[in-house]
């Protein structure tokens, strides 16, 4: 279970004040030079917990040499989020918190466990959006970067695909506008198919791999993200699409992205899965261009998305496995 850490109340970039609890959860031990700490951001629909297939001794995450902090992000049930705050930010009233004050609300948690440096920060989808802020807000604290199937900012592409989702489940009349008295099923169901689509790849499904997964049928995949998103809350659902689509590392710096990016200081290897439908290859390929000294090294995978996700399959574990260890001992 994840041990939860009160900010009191944190200045948003929106200048909003939001009452700050983050979930989070530790595993080894912190060395007494600090020199071993590493961070993973949850990521869309995830928590702090959703990263223990790669976390463990000789696992991806090596327990033994490492302190690893998983953190949950605001917005994601766990932290503060629509669904369990005070009255006054709770529901559609929750202000859009951004994944520049992600990381600030993160740097906070750190800073009271003792950690003043990372070795290595890394994360899958939003999770890498977050590592990408950090690398950028605190340029000087990170020694590597792993971002897996994510982006230094949410492209236009990107941003249309998530205005989908958001609409299929607005459009359901037991929304109302976010003050619902019982969770919108119809489009909480709609919004988990909508989604399958996006998540993973033509071949996942022209291969058959969904069966791979445990799905018999591609109808088993639309039943299961329906049934999946179904137990979420809307409202949470929104937060962190709000989230989502403010990253932008570039966002009110001088030179904006690109030098943004250029000023990153971190060893890094950028890890796109080559059929990732929304954050793309080319935008993955882009983004190593401009970060100095960085690597591409893509994920090749028909699992779309989906190929970097903590214990989905072996083989692209392995692969984000040796990555860790290049950064590690580089």
């Amino acid at each position: 279970m994840p041990e939860t850490f009160d900010l009191g109340r944190l200045v948003l970039e929106s200048g909003a004040s939001l009452p700050v609890r983050l979930g989070y959860a530790t595993h080894g031990t912190l060395a007494q030079d600090g020199g071993n700490a590493v961070l993973v951001p949850s990521y869309y629909t995830g928590t702090s917990s959703s990263y223990l297939p790669w976390i463990g001794s000789g696992s991806v995450l090596d327990t033994d040499r490492l302190f690893v902090v998983a953190v949950d992000m605001l917005g994601n049930g766990v932290s503060t989020s629509p669904s369990n705050a005070p009255e006054e930010v709770a529901g559609p009233r929750f202000p859009v918190v951004t994944v520049r004050d992600q990381v600030r609300a993160q740097r906070r948690l750190l800073d009271a466990l003792g950690v003043r440096r990372l070795r290595l920060v890394l994360g899958w989808s939003m999770g890498a959006m977050q590592a990408y802020e950090w690398a950028v807000t605190y340029a000087d604290d990170v020694d590597a970067l792993l971002p897996i199937c994510g982006a230094a900012r949410c492209s236009p592409h990107n941003h249309v695909f998530l205005e989908g989702v958001r609409a299929a489940l607005t459009a359901d009349p037991a929304f109302r506008g976010g003050r619902y008295e019982f969770p919108p099923v119809a489009g909480l169901e709609a919004f988990g198919r909508v989604y399958a689509g996006w998540a993973y790849s033509r071949d996942f499904f022209h291969l058959g791999t969904y069966r791979e997964l445990g799905y018999p049928s591609v109808q088993a995949v639309l039943e299961g993200w329906a049934a999946d998103h179904a137990a979420l809350d809307a409202n949470d659902l929104l937060a962190m699409i709000d989230t989502w689509q403010s990253g932008d590392v570039g966002r009110g710096r001088a030179g904006g992205y690109e030098e943004a990016l250029r000023g990153v200081r971190a060893r890094t290897i950028v890890m796109p899965s080559t059929t990732d439908a929304y954050f793309t290859a080319a935008d993955s390929e882009a983004e190593a261009a401009l970060v100095p000294s960085a690597e591409l090294r893509p994920l090749w995978s028909e699992l779309g998305h989906i190929a970097g996700r903590p214990g989905i399959r072996a083989a692209e574990t392995a692969t984000i496995a040796r990555a860790v260890r290049d950064l590690l001992d580089g």
